[in-house]
């Protein structure tokens, strides 16, 4: 046994830094779900982060949570939370000088707390308080951490804790969108026309050069336009076969070639992939070719949304001689709805010629209609071609244009997605001759707000309460709170108020006629009754006592504001003050004056609130009359006291009125 001082110091061995490496054992989190008819994956892959442990401990719990909860959308917005989060994590922890691989569920080593709280602010700041991104982001990743807490797995108590709770910030709300002026709805459904038109003569001229066109490669001629549609056609027109048989340069290329190309041409590479897609044009329709079909049959559908008009399929679309039934599915509502839109009177029919398009046993005329039935003929004929050439699934909107990396023409659905392809590279794309804009539409260039301009445009034609406006597609909440803020909704329900507002104005300040004792006496005369705006058999009527209400005369008792029209008037005499129909003479002021003194009593028998309720807008008439016949009132009142004259009124009117 070695003695004190005897034992030797023990070498350490100072020890590499660790290198930086992918973590294989650290597989790719993956789920697939059918999306109409296409396999679309969801994916995490811990491996792409620093903090692959903790990237990893989320990618299960969302895809435990995905299967469990039978997520139709495969959990993307789960799986994007994660991403973003770790993302995060690896870009703030090397500033902080911790290293990023240190954070998990289950360990204090990093505060993952502060961090979903500086991740939050971090969002809030990049979108605005306005958004719900930050919201629905941190509301997912809070989910999958409560969801491994809940199935006992280790997790850091007081992070448990954080995952029960909500995020800091409220759910923004975004701005709703607004629809078209009417103005951009013509000028929209006008350049799509235009454009379905130049469409359907551009492919008609590359029907008839595709007649001529020979094979370039045996025969043909590579600058024949003509040879060049046929192969373009038969798979053969690539970018590597326009460099092995036209000219290097494209300056050296026929004229007929070169003015195929589009302005922005550049280098001969992408000269000659422009003339791959300028012939490929005269053949098969691109993405912003078949637009102007999306953009009129939202104008034209306003119960179906962009996404259900985008992802028909032709086995949903029916055709009948007086009509088409489009199978719609809304998938964020679990619906499916069968919608029939009848033809109009320049759909009927057409007998099918010998150049038909014959698409899913159905025959497609294309006879130039502009309602839903004439469009969808028209785009299935227009992609008929297309769909003889190439692969592209049962799908309504398909495209070809060319793909870079194989330089040839590729078709598939139309995404409408993608850079220069969407609807506001459409709208861009119309242009006059100097190159200025001549379709000039109002920002945003959202594709949703083409369903609100429909919808609008229904609302007007319609008229009626919110319940007959929100269609059968629609709760009526639903509809007030994303529909009916629009400017053209606020525009007509303010004209609908102030119409309100006029007619009850004209209704509560009209005042009853006075008539004095010269006009009374000749009232039959027909212009002064034409005069008091009564008509001579009124008026004839009223001296002969047959109108008389009690108190005054009426107009036409039968036609009360306090009655429902056709039915005698209930509420006279005490209504008669504040009614247009009223019609007063100077020798009927006695029973007026009876009146007002009954009135002023009732004040004090009733509560103040009931009698300012029942006699209050009646006392504030009578005060205007009498004070108008201020002069007349003493001599009234003598007569009353004369004649001992006595107020009689109706028996309806004590029990409803005085009490």
């Amino acid at each position: 046994m070695a003695r004190r001082g005897q034992r030797k110091p023990r070498q350490r061995v100072e020890s590499a830094a660790p290198v930086p490496q992918r973590m294989d054992h650290v597989g790719v989190r993956e789920l697939s779900y059918d999306k109409r008819g296409e396999v679309v994956r969801v994916m995490v892959d811990p491996s792409q982060f620093q903090c692959s442990t903790l990237a990893a401990q989320l990618a299960d719990e969302w895809l435990i949570h995905t299967r469990a909860a039978g997520l139709l959308s495969g959990g993307e917005a789960h799986a994007a939370a994660v991403r973003r989060f770790c993302e995060f994590v690896d870009e703030r922890l090397p500033g902080q000088g911790i290293d990023p691989k240190l954070p998990r569920l289950d360990s204090d080593r990093v505060d993952l707390v502060d961090l979903i709280h500086d991740w939050e602010s971090s969002m809030i700041q990049e979108f605005g308080r306005e958004k719900s991104t930050p919201y629905s982001r941190v509301r997912l990743l809070l989910l999958l951490i409560n969801r491994r807490a809940s199935a006992g797995l280790p997790v850091l108590e007081k992070l448990r804790l954080r995952a029960e709770a909500p995020p800091v910030f409220k759910r923004g709300r975004n701005k709703p969108l607004d629809e078209f002026s009417n103005a951009e709805r013509l000028a929209l459904r006008d350049a799509a026309r235009g454009d379905i038109r130049a469409l359907e003569a551009r492919l008609k001229r590359g029907a008839d050069l595709l007649e001529e066109g020979r094979d370039p490669r045996d025969g043909g001629d590579w600058h024949n336009i003509a040879d060049l549609v046929w192969a373009s056609r038969h798979g053969v027109l690539t970018v590597d076969e326009l460099f092995d048989n036209l000219p290097k340069h494209t300056k050296w290329w026929p004229e007929h070639l070169i003015a195929l190309l589009p302005p922005d041409r550049g280098r001969n590479s992408s000269g000659r992939s422009g003339l791959v897609n300028a012939i490929g044009r005269l053949l098969f329709p691109n993405e912003l070719d078949v637009m102007p079909f999306r953009v009129l049959l939202l104008l034209e559908m306003p119960d179906a949304t962009p996404e259900e008009v985008h992802d028909l399929m032709l086995d949903e679309i029916e055709f009948t001689p007086v009509g088409v039934r489009v199978v719609q599915r809304k998938m964020r509502a679990w619906r499916v709805r069968a919608d029939f839109h009848p033809a109009a009177d320049e759909e009927a029919p057409q007998e099918a010629e010998d150049d038909s398009v014959v698409v899913s046993e159905h025959t497609y005329t294309g006879d130039g209609a502009w309602g839903v039935a004439g469009l969808l003929r028209r785009l299935m004929a227009a992609t008929a071609r297309l769909r003889e050439a190439f692969e592209v699934g049962p799908r309504l909107f398909v495209s070809a244009q060319i793909n870079r990396e194989a330089g040839a023409l590729a078709a598939g659905p139309a995404t409408f997605q993608r850079n220069g392809r969407r609807f506001t590279s459409w709208i861009a794309a119309h242009r006059d001759e100097a190159g200025k804009p001549n379709l000039v539409i109002s920002q945003p260039h959202e594709v949703r707000r083409l369903r609100k301009t429909a919808k609008t445009v229904r609302a007007v034609a319609l008229g009626g309460t919110v319940t007959d406006l929100a269609g059968d597609d629609h709760h009526v909440e639903v509809f007030r709170t994303h529909y009916a803020h629009g400017t053209t909704a606020h525009i007509l329900a303010g004209r609908s108020i102030n119409r309100a507002q006029q007619w009850v104005f004209h209704r509560t300040s009209a005042k009853p006629v006075l008539v004095d004792a010269e006009a009374e006496a000749r009232l039959q005369e027909p212009e002064i009754a034409e005069g008091l705006g009564l008509s001579t058999e009124t008026a004839k009527a009223m001296v002969a006592g047959e109108l008389d209400m009690g108190i005054t005369n009426c107009r036409n008792p039968y036609d009360s504001q306090f009655t429902q029209a056709g039915n005698l008037c209930h509420v006279a005499p005490a209504m008669c003050f504040v009614c247009p129909n009223a019609v007063i003479f100077t020798s009927q002021l006695p029973r007026v004056v009876l009146f007002a003194d009954h009135v002023e009593r009732m004040r004090a028998v009733l509560d103040p609130p009931r009698w300012q309720a029942v006699w209050g807008r009646q006392h504030a008439a009578l005060t205007e009359v009498l004070t108008e016949c201020a002069d007349r009132i003493p001599a009234a009142r003598q007569e009353i006291a004369d004649q001992a004259l006595t107020l009689d009124l109706p028996l309806g009117l004590r029990s409803e009125f005085d009490r």
